[in-house]
């Protein structure tokens, strides 16, 4: 799940802090008269919108100096700068919610208004005191995530170095057993009270923005009640479900013949640090124990191609700009070119991690990697520019239209985008000779070492969320926190914890996006919407041949009727921007069913005789 730094995002970020009024807020935004009207609301949203178009710009170049050139010096103006950002976002949200009910409020105003008020995680309360210790509280937890340790053979071993150790092959059940227990028993079970305490703080803040709780408040976001957006996430479950049953049924018998009935039984849940993840969320590491024999290698790689061709850093760039180009979409402005980070620097540390940045609102669009000649870095150069073209198309929007249409489209579009490296697309840029496209027979291959990330990854997607929202609504008590989770998880997931799960255990503390506050749904959306993106780009292109084999490079329809659900960013409700592009106002997981056919044929044949579920 790589970055992508928005001017919205970073002034309505994770707002924890006290609802203090920055000093240079507009005067527009202060305390509105008793009885305040349609027109008092339209002069607070143009005040607020002037207020974030020029505070962002400072901000993304302030956060952009400190990814670039860590030093403390740095990380304190980024630290100063974005506690402004927070500060601005509670006062402003806080301001929204008195404006809510005015009559006559026209669309506009009210769609502002909506994301002004949904635009924070935790809400503070204005109970004096309150909101600094929430702060203090969401703080610590994200420290103490950060500082977590687990152990291997007995010895310590960080957060970083255990995730890559639970996908090495090479380490016994015993091992996996040790590492996933604790992980969670060192980071989760520490957090419990601290959660439970923050829960309380943030539902009495998000009541004072008129929500039920902090979970309805995040369901508001979708352009819909947010009981329907539960319903929608689950139909969409629904939908893909099938194919996550067989893939399920498919390793579990692949890890049963591995490791033998005592460690993984040929029925019921999967052990859950079997899967080559902490979290089971995506099993792409132990690909290698499943793959079809034969059938599992391409028969050529994207980084050994570049490298014959000489091709570098900057090559890889220019093949994903020209990508969009051939769409018809105009080529990156030379700032693009002499402001982005593409290579590691030797004489500073800097945040490698990739990113996609819109640095001043306009076309001050830029990248940030730290580049390899490698098939990893090339994909994920193309979904990073999914990004910034996305930022560039929607930058005459208004301020808080800079945006993606939900939360889901902006990742979306840089993984639809990524989907098209197809072998036919590596033969038309000249890195790929024809005769070198592999057959039919690799497909199995290549759609299962997908399908291991990409459709595993789906119940956890959904189920995080679900959590929160029990706990938010009080449906889940601090008592039942670990059980809920592990009964989701078997439920969703069909996983179980590779031991026993104390009363006192804090399991959920264990996944960063728990402790630090991050709502998931956009990461499920965001995974079935690619699918849907990429099947309308092949409709309109023409294809006629298997989905997952589909390039439509070159194709300027496409690239037209992209732009035309871009350039709205988020202006409308999302099911308009997702009809100008698919035709279609509901989101659907039937595009990912399609692309993953044929290995859903092949694992129903494979999985004869197996039992499905648990």
């Amino acid at each position: 799940m790589k970055a992508m730094i928005s001017t919205v995002s970073l002034a309505m970020s994770l707002a924890l802090a006290a609802p203090a009024f920055a000093q240079d807020a507009p005067a527009a935004a202060s305390q509105p008269a008793a009885a305040p009207t349609a027109a008092d609301a339209d002069a607070f949203v143009a005040a607020v919108e002037k207020d974030l178009f020029d505070y962002s710009v400072e901000a993304s170049q302030v956060n952009w100096v400190n990814a670039t050139y860590i030093t403390d010096d740095t990380d304190a103006m980024a630290a100063r700068i974005n506690a402004v950002g927070t500060e601005k976002s509670v006062q402003y949200a806080l301001e929204a919610a008195k404006y809510m009910n005015v009559p006559g409020l026209s669309a506009d105003t009210k769609r502002k208004l909506d994301i002004l008020r949904t635009g924070l995680v935790l809400p503070a309360p204005t109970t004096p005191g309150a909101a600094t210790e929430l702060n203090t509280i969401a703080t610590d937890l994200q420290s103490q995530y950060g500082k977590g340790k687990g152990t291997l053979g007995g010895k310590p071993i960080s957060g970083s170095d255990i995730e890559a150790e639970m996908g090495n092959l090479d380490h016994t059940p015993a091992e996996y057993a040790e590492m996933w227990a604790s992980w969670h028993d060192n980071v989760g079970a520490p957090m419990k009270d601290d959660y439970a305490r923050m829960v309380g703080i943030a539902n009495e803040g998000a009541k004072e923005l008129g929500f039920s709780d902090v979970g309805a408040m995040w369901r508001s976001g979708y352009d819909m009640p947010p009981e329907e957006f539960a319903k929608t996430t689950e139909r969409l479950w629904q939908e893909v479900k099938p194919l996550y049953m067989a893939l399920h049924t498919y390793v579990r018998w692949k890890l049963n013949e591995k490791y033998g009935d005592a460690v993984q039984p040929k029925t019921g849940p999967i052990r859950a640090d079997l899967l080559g993840n902490m979290w089971a969320q995506e099993w792409g590491n132990i690909y290698p124990l499943v793959a079809p024999a034969g059938s599992g290698d391409l028969g050529y790689d994207i980084g050994d191609l570049l490298k014959a061709k000489g091709k570098g850093p900057l090559d890889m760039v220019r093949a994903g700009e020209n990508f969009y180009s051939s769409l018809g979409f105009a080529k990156l402005p030379d700032s693009f070119w002499k402001r982005s980070l593409f290579l590691k620097p030797a004489d500073r540390e800097v945040v490698c991690h990739a990113s996609a940045w819109d640095v001043d609102n306009k076309d001050d669009i830029r990248i940030k990697m730290c580049i390899k000649v490698n098939s990893d870095d090339f994909v994920t150069i193309h979904h990073e520019l999914g990004h910034n073209y996305y930022q560039r198309a929607y930058n005459k929007q208004p301020y808080l239209y800079l945006n993606g249409a939900n939360d889901g489209f902006h990742e979306a579009i840089g993984d639809f985008i990524a989907l098209s490296i197809t072998p036919q697309y590596l033969v038309d840029i000249g890195l790929l000779d024809k005769s070198q496209v592999p057959g039919a027979d690799k497909d199995i291959g290549l759609l299962l070492r997908q399908a291991m990330d990409k459709v595993a990854f789906l119940p956890f997607g959904l189920l995080v969320d679900r959590w929160r929202w029990g706990v938010f609504d009080g449906t889940i008590q601090p008592a039942d926190y670990n059980k809920a989770w592990t009964d989701l998880r078997r439920q969703y997931q069909g996983i179980t914890p590779p031991v026993e799960r104390g009363a006192d255990a804090f399991d959920p503390g264990a996944k960063y996006h728990i402790p630090g506050n991050t709502p998931y749904s956009r990461y499920f959306l965001a995974r079935i919407l690619q699918f849907q993106f990429y099947q309308a780009a092949c409709k309109q292109a023409g294809w006629k041949g298997p989905l997952h084999r589909c390039s439509f490079y070159g194709n300027k329809k496409v690239g037209a009727n992209l732009n035309a659900m871009l350039e709205m960013g988020a202006s409308k409700p999302w099911p308009d921007a997702l009809q100008a592009f698919t035709g279609t106002r509901e989101m659907s997981g039937k595009a990912m069913m399609e692309y993953f056919a044929p290995l859903k044929k092949w694992l129903d044949e494979q999985n004869k005789g197996h039992p499905s579920g648990w």
